[in-house]
């Protein structure tokens, strides 16, 4: 785990701010949703993406199509630009 030498203070509600280098770096928008886990006495945050969410539209969706034991998922409008990319690509 690589530290960011980055020290922030909690507020009188527990929360604190992610300073704007972080969430640029880690493409984190305003009201984007953040999934906190625990790991002994660190906290963990990950910026949160559903179960069965396209990796191209963003789609989330049951009919969506899992490759490579769940780590590339498709919607099928995912998987059309993908052909076209990859045509394109390769001519």
């Amino acid at each position: 785990m690589k530290s960011t030498g980055i020290v922030r203070k909690t507020d009188h509600l527990g929360r604190i701010v992610l300073p704007k280098e972080l969430r640029r770096s880690l493409e984190i928008e305003p009201k984007d949703p953040l999934e906190i886990f625990i790991d002994g006495e660190r906290v963990i945050l990950s910026k949160y993406k559903p179960t069965k969410q396209c990796m191209v539209t963003g789609e989330v969706s049951e009919d969506n199509h899992v490759f490579f034991d769940g780590k590339v998922i498709l919607s099928a409008e995912g998987m059309r630009r993908l052909k076209e990319e990859l045509k394109d690509y390769f001519g």
